[in-house]
């Protein structure tokens, strides 16, 4: 028993320390935007997948149009929409309306990736409740001509309406900076957002064919998150997703406690369905010395946020009594970790309105742990998250100006 907490004690403080300690050596490794080399074209098909409101998806299509790059052709799936007439009259937007709903994301993007008018150097993935900036397709360029085959862009808030939304994008702060942004920084993966990252074709069409995605579909809402097949299947190739900062695309973020538990009860039952991989990819990078493969393999075995901290207190309370000299050094740890989510916030230049929302962390904390208690039936607990949020890029790009 005395080992068994000890153990426990110490992949705790590990895990509470090393995001510390990764920002710091990050920050010799400054990671600029390649110069592009103009004179070869890259065509990019953007999807975008609608599922009951199609409303939604309004914006995105405009901001698509609208982009300073424009060699790219967008499709929106619209799983079981009503019908509807955005009025868009431009040989570059196609509408697709599949004949039986759908039901299921990665059925949506299948469905637009078999009707596409002409093959594309790379697809784009979208939520329909994104926005993209203007500058969206061209801040990929440069890592695509840089080889490589897939680059993950910058997700950011579209809202900040809410304490909820405001937290939600706290932590979207948080994993942007580390989970990306270093991660790319010291020579591994950023991980994959779920949109807004672009994947060579080819490559996108072999991960949509894998046997991973063709028997998940038949798992309905007990299925691996898309996002997390995709960098596995990217990974166990070695290849390195790059993180393009100044390619932006703006995301809705919970509004209300009952939207967190909706969305992270999903998210989470991802995590603990996705171990055995990340296992896997440690494991086979250790063995064929891929640093890329073995620290994407640990960045993505990090344990949530919420329950780090909510163990990591817990076995403070608890080494009082049996070892004070651990309550000491998991103290220190809450206080680094504490102090390095600050930090990160500041890094990632996160607004105001998200600073000043750390205080309330506690509320979207429990949510979360209310969300676990969902896990136990997906098939029944797990819902669609709803959106509303309405807004086109121009109402963004100003907001954003007036909290910076």
């Amino acid at each position: 028993m005395t080992w068994i907490l000890l153990l426990l004690y110490a992949g705790l403080l590990a895990q509470l320390c090393y995001p510390a300690l990764a920002v710091i050596l990050a920050q010799w490794r400054k990671q600029k935007a390649p110069v592009s080399d103009k004179s070869t074209p890259v065509r990019f098909a953007c999807i975008i997948t609608a599922y009951r409101n199609i409303d939604i998806a309004r914006p995105l299509v405009e901001s698509l149009l609208q982009q300073t790059y424009s060699n790219h052709r967008i499709y929106l799936v619209a799983d079981a929409c009503p019908d509807f007439d955005f009025g868009v009259r431009d040989e570059r937007y196609l509408t697709l309306i599949p004949d039986q709903p759908l039901h299921l994301k990665i059925k949506s993007i299948q469905y637009a990736m078999d009707r596409l008018v002409e093959q594309p150097d790379y697809v784009v993935i979208f939520d329909a409740d994104n926005v993209a900036h203007p500058d969206f397709l061209a801040g990929l360029i440069p890592w695509i001509k840089a080889g490589f085959s897939c680059v993950q862009g910058r997700r950011t808030a579209k809202n900040l309406d809410t304490s909820y939304a405001a937290l939600d994008s706290l932590g979207e702060h948080y994993k942007n900076y580390l989970e990306r942004e270093v991660a790319f920084r010291l020579g591994s993966s950023a991980v994959i957002s779920g949109s807004g990252m672009a994947t060579e074709y080819s490559l996108y069409k072999a991960y949509l064919e894998s046997d991973e995605v063709q028997q998940g579909q038949l798992q309905w809402k007990k299925m691996l998150q898309e996002d997390k097949i995709l960098q596995n299947f990217l990974l166990r190739q070695n290849e390195r997703i790059a993180y393009a900062r100044q390619a932006v695309v703006y995301d809705e973020k919970v509004r209300s406690g009952e939207a967190v538990e909706t969305q992270r009860s999903r998210w989470l039952y991802s995590y603990f369905q996705n171990i055995p991989n990340a296992l896997g990819l440690v494991w086979r990078g250790l063995l064929g010395g891929s640093f890329n493969q073995v620290y994407f393999g640990a960045i993505t075995l990090v344990l949530p946020l919420f329950i780090q901290v909510g163990l990591a207190g817990i076995c403070l309370l608890t080494a009082l009594f049996w070892s004070p000299v651990w309550a000491l050094w998991l103290a220190l740890g809450l206080v680094i970790f504490a102090t390095n989510l600050l930090w990160v916030l500041h890094l990632d230049g996160a607004p105001g309105k998200v600073k000043r929302v750390v205080w309330q962390a506690p509320q979207f904390i429990l949510r979360q742990a209310k969300a676990l208690w969902k896990m136990r039936d997906p098939n029944r607990n797990f819902r669609h998250t709803e959106h509303s949020k309405v807004v086109n890029v121009e109402n963004v790009l100003q907001e954003g100006n007036k909290d910076q």
